[in-house]
């Protein structure tokens, strides 16, 4: 039986960070499903079909990701797809409390889909999507903190 994951988020833009999570995901589970979410409480500067073809653009060469989008419940998706986990990146401690608070509540929601947490790369601990499109905002250089693809995005945006 081929072991699925889900790895969502708002990917508003996705950045290094995130793509550090996938490539490490992928090398565990044998199909991830790359997933924008749609988060009420924040305000997007990206569509979700913007996130995704941009997602879908950095992660081509990774043959077992698949990118989608969804609303609801998460746990509601994982069932569908039929994964058997959540993957989900953290930066330093300040994350783990939110993630545990979700994490908690998805185990309520269904607990044979388990969670597994990935600690990025040093490197990336600071990075975040609202960093990377304030810096850009000012016409920062974020060569480093996304792909040229998202990088030439977010000056479009910007412009």
């Amino acid at each position: 039986m081929a072991s699925i994951a889900v790895c969502p988020g708002s990917f508003d833009p996705i950045t290094y960070g995130h793509l550090d999570i996938i490539h490490r995901g992928a090398k565990v589970f044998d199909q991830i499903y790359v997933t924008v979410l749609n988060n009420s409480s924040k305000t997007a500067l990206f569509t979700p079909e913007e996130r995704i073809q941009m997602i879908s653009e950095v992660t081509k060469d990774i043959p077992n990701v698949k990118v989608d989008s969804f609303q609801g419940l998460l746990m509601d998706y994982a069932k569908k797809v039929g994964a058997s986990a959540i993957i989900r990146g953290l930066r330093a401690v300040s994350d783990f409390e939110y993630e545990m608070q979700i994490t908690s509540m998805n185990r309520v929601l269904n607990e044979d889909i388990e969670t597994f947490f990935i600690m990025t790369n040093n490197q990336y601990s600071f990075l975040s999507s609202s960093i990377v499109k304030e810096v850009a905002k000012y016409n920062g250089d974020i060569g480093e903190l996304v792909p040229e693809i998202v990088a030439e995005a977010l000056r479009d945006k910007f412009k």
